[in-house]
């Protein structure tokens, strides 16, 4: 009879970490990062949503770490199915994109921090202890941001129109922008490519764009914006 290896009872009181990212090096860098804390340890990774969520079930993570660009997938779409699913496990996304932008529809899809990913290094740490003392986290710019909007001033209220687009309409317009085609963007997100019309029609209204070349110019600039930021 084979004996049962006794497990080090430090180990068991480490926080487990879930990292889902699409880039290797990013992922081996939390991971350095992370499993230097003593009481900290990443128990998976995954590169995309579907790989993210068979993690969840069979890993049990206390925190998800979630890039916001995935692999075929898209990290404020996983956050939502996460929710759905486990709704006490806390989900922080990272990303490049502008945090002005991103960071609110983050936390209504149920994110509990959002974070830069050029700040990363310095702040995962304390994003992780945040959350799981049940708080949010995010920037001090963005918190000002909800104060004044909570506030009603001026300062609070939607700026562009792109702030009007719903997240699904928003990520179209974000794959448009990338030179994404209809039928790959249906692929991508498991939508008929009838859905995906669907939803540049009302992307059009919402921007008061006329044709699909000035939805298209108009994506691409603002893409090209945004990685300037």
């Amino acid at each position: 009879m084979a004996l049962k290896k006794k497990q080090d009872p430090s180990a068991e009181k480490k926080t487990r970490i879930l990292i889902v990212d699409d880039h290797p090096v990013i992922r081996e860098g939390l991971i350095a990062i992370i499993n230097h804390e003593r009481d900290m340890n990443v128990c998976g990774q995954a590169d995309d949503a579907y790989a993210a969520q068979k993690a969840v079930g069979e890993l049990k993570p206390d925190v998800v770490v979630t890039d916001i660009s995935l692999k075929n997938s898209d990290g404020i779409e996983l956050t939502k199915n996460i929710k759905a699913g486990h709704p006490g496990l806390p989900v922080i996304i990272l990303s490049v994109h502008d945090e002005s932008l991103y960071a609110e529809r983050a936390l209504l899809a149920g994110a509990k921090a959002y974070l830069m990913k050029d700040k990363v290094s310095e702040n995962i740490i304390k994003a992780i202890r945040t959350v799981l003392s049940g708080e949010i986290y995010v920037s001090d710019a963005i918190l000002k941001k909800f104060l004044h909007k909570i506030a009603g001033d001026k300062a609070g209220k939607v700026k562009t129109p792109i702030e009007s687009l719903s997240d699904r309409e928003f990520e179209i317009f974000r794959l448009i922008g990338e030179g994404v085609k209809a039928s790959q963007m249906a692929k991508q997100l498991h939508l008929s490519v009838k859905t995906i019309e669907t939803y540049r029609s009302r992307i059009k209204e919402k921007l008061n764009i006329s044709d699909a070349s000035q939805l298209l110019q108009y994506s691409i600039k603002w893409s090209k914006a945004e990685d300037k930021e």
